[in-house]
């Protein structure tokens, strides 16, 4: 299964450029099984995504960027989040006690918005997005050296804000699922792999 975890939706993300019709649309024509729209801070899209996965026969799965003290955090299988910005690992701890999944995001790109060496400070966060589209090679290798480093599973997502990114670097699960809370089980149980878009179909790689 390959799924892309970080998409940017322009109702709710008033920093992106797509609609969730061309999400889709891109995704299907790259090969994808699933797509996930995490808003900055906002779940705002949740029911239309649900109205557009059934009629699209086409997996969305909603979770949220989340802003916290230390840096972003992508969460999936919560309801609630802070309104405010709060320390990392309160957060963490709130995604965990609904039995969620959560990954920093770009930990390492120079914008003041990463966990940066934090990353050896927080318990109980899951992954790491070793690509991500929006960050330089060097600081993506430097996340991949942390997440063997702490254990964390090694997450892929294009972060797009606009159509050219759609499905730039993606995440491969071994088995295929459709609804969220099998997709919050397969990432806790399986070990995730980041993958390439090469132009044509996607490359998974073990090393960057």
């Amino acid at each position: 299964m390959l799924v892309d975890m970080h998409l940017h939706e322009c109702t709710f993300s008033k920093d992106s450029f797509i609609n969730l019709k061309q999400i889709v649309a891109i995704a299907k024509a790259k090969g994808l099984d699933a797509v996930c729209i995490t808003d900055h801070d906002s779940m705002g899209l949740v029911d239309f995504a649900a109205e557009f996965s059934k009629k699209e026969n086409f997996p969305i799965f909603v979770g949220v960027e989340y802003f916290s003290a230390h840096g972003d955090i992508t969460a999936w299988g919560i309801d609630t989040f802070p309104d405010k910005r709060i320390d990392s690992q309160i957060f963490i701890d709130h995604v965990n006690a609904h039995g969620g999944f959560c990954v920093s995001c770009h930990p390492f790109r120079n914008n003041n918005r990463g966990l940066e060496d934090h990353l050896r400070n927080v318990r109980g966060l899951h992954g790491v997005e070793v690509l991500n589209g929006s960050t330089d090679m060097e600081a993506c290798r430097k996340a991949l050296r942390y997440a063997r480093e702490l254990g964390l599973k090694t997450i892929g997502a294009s972060d797009a804000h606009v159509e050219a990114q759609i499905g730039k670097y993606v995440t491969w699960l071994p088995e295929m699922v459709t609804t969220l809370p099998d997709f919050i089980a397969q990432l806790h149980a399986s070990q995730p792999k980041p993958a390439i878009w090469n132009g044509l179909s996607y490359d998974v790689v073990d090393d960057l």
